[in-house]
């Protein structure tokens, strides 16, 4: 018998995801989109590997603060600025 892997391809995390968004979405974060939570699920919480078990990743997933996709979502911002180049601004500064 193979291991389940409770990442954000199996069907009850995402299900657990979603709700999480609408909760956020009420909230805080009315802009938010799911690919914006299944990237900070992929990227910063669990960068190092899903949970092993189903209640550990769905209680991960429902304790996600609002501040902590804002904290990453900037970070991430920054860094794929720092990697454009200055043409790619030219809307937000003007120029030829």
């Amino acid at each position: 018998m193979s291991a389940e892997c409770f990442d954000t391809e199996n069907s009850l995390i995402q299900l657990t995801m979603i709700l999480k968004m609408q909760k956020l979405k009420r909230g805080p974060l009315p802009s938010l989109s799911y690919e914006n939570l299944e990237d900070f699920l992929n990227q910063s919480l669990w960068r190092n590997g899903a949970p092993s078990s189903l209640h550990e990743a769905v209680d991960q997933v429902l304790s996600i603060e609002a501040s902590d996709i804002v904290r990453f979502l900037s970070r991430r911002a920054i860094v794929d600025g720092s990697k454009a180049d200055l043409k790619d601004f030219t809307d937000v500064i003007g120029g030829d």
